[in-house]
């Protein structure tokens, strides 16, 4: 998934990280219970990997690309488990995890058919009663400038709550604010007829 010069230098910045563990990560996971083992998709340069690993005893990070895994693996080993994989055809074990996370990432899933399949992905790992949560931007000028030679497939906040139901999540909450929103949804204890 391309993402330009700028994009790319923003996203390995300390500026960043330090934004994502002081603001992004406790605003998107405020009130989440994260169980004990957590998965999250597209962790990207690692910034908010770096925080998950303080708030789950056994976290899986799974990442499209594949220079970002190896170097990830190499920071976090022993911490961490990171596979090179799409998060929309994962090769882990269904009822697994007691959490999946992604944040700021469904913008770079390059077709709706795609993070659907991520939302499918996330619902057939997750044990019964586990949690789906993150967080992605909202369009913007500014936004839209970023992305410029980016691949940029904005999520629509007013339509997350119907894709989540479709992919057979419940307890779907969206909430917004200005440039963002956060999302959270469950796996049914029981399967739906």
């Amino acid at each position: 998934m391309p993402m330009n010069f700028m994009h790319r230098r923003i996203c390995s910045s300390q500026d960043w990280a330090r934004t994502v563990r002081e603001r992004g990560l406790p605003w998107s996971l405020g009130g989440v219970d994260l169980g004990e083992n957590l998965l999250e998709i597209g962790p990207g340069y690692g910034a908010t990997t770096r925080v998950l690993v303080e708030l789950a005893p056994n976290v899986t990070a799974v990442e499209v690309d594949a220079r970002s895994a190896a170097d990830l693996r190499g920071e976090f080993d022993g911490r961490a488990r990171i596979l090179h994989g799409d998060g929309s055809k994962m090769s882990l074990p269904d009822n697994d995890f007691s959490s999946v996370v992604c944040f700021t990432m469904l913008h770079h899933v390059p077709t709706r058919q795609m993070q659907d399949g991520i939302f499918a992905e996330a619902l057939r790992v997750l044990e019964p009663g586990g949690v789906f949560a993150g967080s992605d931007s909202r369009l913007s000028l500014r936004f839209r400038m970023l992305h410029i030679g980016d691949t940029m497939n904005v999520v629509d906040p007013d339509e997350l709550p119907e894709r989540l139901r479709l992919a057979g999540f419940s307890d779907v909450e969206v909430t917004l604010r200005e440039g963002a929103f956060k999302f959270r949804a469950t796996k049914p204890l029981a399967p739906s007829r």
